[in-house]
Order: C-alpha cells, then structure tokens, then sequence
C-alpha cells in the first residue's frame, strides 16, 4: 500500500452559486467526523490519509456583483442562492474575488446576476499566492469560452483541476495533452450526484440490459428553480448538457437506441422550488415474449446538497494524484464522480477502481 501524505488541501472554486454552497457547507458540517464513521455521500471520511476536515477554501471567483468583495462565509448565502441552510459557516478570510465573464452570463440571467464593477482578478497570481492544489469549476451551464479560458489560467498556476460543468475538458484529447505536459491532474466532466437523476437511469438501463430487457424508447424530464435551470431556458447553451446526460445513460447498454426515441435533458423552470429538482424518467422496454415491461419514477432532491459529497471525495482524489505526481485525465475517479469521463463503465466497477486508485493499487 503506497503511504499517503496528510495536511490541507487549499481548495479554489470558481462561481460561487448553490453548488459552491453547498460544499463549503458539507465540509464545516463533517469537520468532526470520526474515522470509520459513515456519512451519507461521503466514500470515506479519511480517504487516502485526507480526512474532510483538510479541506481548506483559499481561493473564490466570482462575476455577482452582490458577490464580489465578500467573503466566502457570507457570499454563499448571498441571492440568487436558494439552496437549503444546514450549517452556520464561520469568517473564513476568503474574499470573493472578480472573475473572467466571457459567456458566463445567458440572457435570462441578465438582470438575475449583475456583472460586477471593476478589472478581472489575477487568477493566476491569486492561485500562487494562496498555494491551492485543486481548483473546482462551478460555472454555468453553456460557460464555453469562460472554461477554457479559467483551464489556461489553472495550467500556469500548476493545480489539479476539477470540472464540475459540462464542458468537455477531461474527456478531451486535446486537453488531457495539456495537463499531462504541465505534470497535473483533472478530473472530469459533469459532476453526478450522490442519487440523481443521471445515476438513477444508468442504474435502471444497466439493470434492463443485465436482465435482457430490451431498452426501446425512454425519456429524462427536469425542472427545478436554481439559478441554473433559469441558464438553461436557453436551449443554445444546452447542447453540452445533453450530450452529457444523453451518453452516460446509453453507455450503460450494449446497443444502441435510435436518437429519436431517448430524450434527457431540463424541461423547464419553476422559481418556487429554489434549489429543489424534480425528475420524471419513463423507460418502455420488451421481455420475454414480447411482452411490454414499462417503468416509471419521480425524484425529487434539493440539487447542490446533492452533489457536495462527491465534490469532497474527489477533492481528496485529485490531492492524491497531485502527491503522487499522476497526471493527466484520472480515469477512475472520473468515471465514477462524472457524468462524462474519458471512459465509461458500470458505476460498480467504477466505484471499484476507485478503492483501488486510494490505496495505490490503480494509478489512474
């Protein structure tokens, strides 16, 4: 077993939404955890030797002008956030900084969010002088250009790199040569949730193929009312998202499915329901005898809480490849933490592989 090393993990985020929330929350919330202790969401409390509490937020960007000059503790609890509250985060001394805008900002967010005075921030000198490790990506869905330009700031600073969105970064040729020249990790792209929508069809589609049913039409339905189902009444910016969904659920079959007859994507915008998601997924299928099997489900799920847990385990993943001096996509813990990693495989064997990348069995 490869010995690990232990400390903090200066942790940067880029966009201080629900998301970003949600995980400055989890961690205050689980400092005290014990080891061996289960908590929901979490793989590990000490994964690799880094227990949750070395989580350490040095660096945030961001584009609100209601958001910029705070400091984190209090930036996350700043509208349009609407998630739930389930911790009371002390001063962290960490001032939200100017961020890039480029394409962040979608025309139903004009006028939700104000782009805030003043130059963009060094972000690369911020990121040297704060010592991070791992960068996370928060940016809005269809941040095309403000991802890639983040990327080239996050390659001259020299830290790990965690892509939350979907923009395909990890998953990329291109990209995967970038970060492997400058000796760093990534991990991506698209964050799954602890017990989402994504990961419940996969679930559901694998179990079809494993038993023999034959998958033949199926739809993914979401509404919810954070700021980022609001982004996305803009179809434009959609194109990635539901390239994403779309491929991790028809990679769980053996087949393939007509496009016409699967569709996975948001449906629509709710404001009332803040950082609540609602999921409907119908799957019609034919079994023994051609006799139809139909199944139909309802989720519902405070969407940033979601996510948090897993955001902290690869965290904690990406520190480890930083120590180890892995570079490049870490396709284990990609293909279990992302909706779209440069490999997909069942989440079982996924999971798997990552027990085996934290004790050093696996190197990526």
């Amino acid at each position: 077993m490869i010995k690990q090393n232990s400390g903090p993990i200066n942790v940067a985020i880029i966009g201080v939404g629900n998301c970003a929330s949600s995980l400055v929350q989890g961690v205050h919330y689980y400092q005290d955890a014990k080891k061996g202790e289960t908590i929901p969401g979490l793989m590990h409390v000490n994964l690799g030797n880094y227990h949750t509490s070395d989580i350490r937020f040095v660096a945030a960007f961001d584009i609100d002008r209601s958001k910029v000059g705070l400091d984190l503790s209090q930036a996350i609890f700043t509208p349009p956030n609407n998630t739930m509250k389930f911790c009371e985060v002390p001063s962290l001394g960490v001032k939200v900084e100017r961020g890039m805008t480029h394409d962040s900002i979608g025309k139903y967010l004009d006028g939700v969010v104000t782009k805030s005075d003043g130059a963009t921030a060094n972000i690369v000198n911020i990121l040297k002088e704060t010592q991070a490790h791992v960068v996370i990506s928060y940016l809005p869905v269809g941040s095309e250009m403000a991802t890639k330009w983040y990327v080239e700031q996050i390659l001259d600073s020299g830290c790990g790199f965690i892509n939350c969105v979907p923009v395909f970064i990890a998953r990329e040729p291109y990209w995967q040569t970038r970060f492997s020249e400058r000796g760093l990790p990534v991990i991506g792209d698209d964050i799954k949730s602890q017990v989402g929508a994504t990961i419940i069809h996969r679930v559901l589609t694998r179990l079809f193929q494993d038993r023999g049913v034959k998958l033949e039409k199926t739809y993914q339905l979401n509404f919810g009312g954070n700021t980022d189902f609001l982004n996305m009444l803009e179809r434009e910016r959609l194109q990635s998202k539901k390239i994403s969904k779309t491929q991790s659920v028809t990679s769980q079959l053996d087949s393939t499915i007509k496009p016409e007859n699967i569709h996975i994507g948001p449906s629509d915008y709710v404001p009332w329901l803040e950082d609540r998601k609602y999921c409907y997924i119908r799957m019609e299928g034919t079994g023994f005898g051609m006799a139809p099997i139909n199944v139909e489900l309802k989720l519902e799920v405070w969407d940033s809480p979601n996510s948090a847990g897993v955001v902290i385990d690869a965290i904690r993943c990406c520190k480890l490849a930083l120590d180890r001096g892995i570079k490049g996509a870490l396709v284990s813990p990609s293909s279990y933490f992302m909706k779209s990693p440069p490999q997909q495989y069942a989440d079982s064997a996924a999971r798997q592989m990552v027990e085996d990348f934290i004790t050093g069995k696996r190197e990526q």
